[in-house]
């Protein structure tokens, strides 16, 4: 367990950006205490400082997870997201996209949101912005990346891809040996 370095800071900030803007600094400074991202095997945790402080007593090569893990780095350095940063990203979202009840099963197994199963979307939502899916009831179901503009998304075909798949809550069965 280790702070990241300025270049994995860099690219994992960036990748938060892309969801939630400038409100990172309101994952950081909480009214619930301080909160930091560490790196352990790969992996970027966000935990309280007050339970890193009680984990630097436990060995690293005993330590399997500590706090929520929010995603991995890959071989080459690219910072893929995980479904369980989900429920910290949400409420920060700058752009959303909700899905028709009819869709939320097709996008809970993998697939990319169509212009037929579009509820709504947030306005002026750029091309390739990250987006939060949810459902009509406003439960986060995952998120992903806007294949189109709100301008474009109004006079797109029906089965014309919406935003791109990237997480689901889907994720927790279908990959659960992978997420730790």
């Amino acid at each position: 367990m280790r702070p990241l370095t300025e270049e994995e800071t860099k690219i994992f900030f960036e990748k938060l950006t892309k969801y939630i803007g400038e409100n990172i600094k309101l994952l950081l400074d909480r009214a619930d205490g301080a909160y930091c991202f560490r790196l352990h095997k790969d992996r970027v945790y966000y935990v309280s400082d007050k339970i890193m402080k009680q984990a630097s007593n436990v060995a690293r090569e005993n330590l399997v997870a500590l706090g929520t893990c929010f995603g991995k780095f890959t071989k080459t350095r690219k910072f893929r997201l995980h479904i369980t940063a989900l429920d910290f990203l949400a409420p920060y979202a700058q752009h959303k996209i909700w899905v028709k009840a009819s869709a939320e099963q097709q996008f809970l197994y993998g697939h990319h949101v169509m212009k037929s199963g579009l509820g709504r979307i947030t306005e002026n939502t750029p091309k390739y912005q990250g987006v939060i899916v949810y459902s009509m009831s406003d439960l986060p179901l995952g998120f992903g990346v806007a294949a189109k503009a709100t301008a474009e998304c109004r006079h797109a075909d029906p089965m014309h891809i919406i935003a791109f798949h990237q997480a689901d809550l889907g994720e927790y069965i279908r990959a659960e040996e992978t997420l730790l």
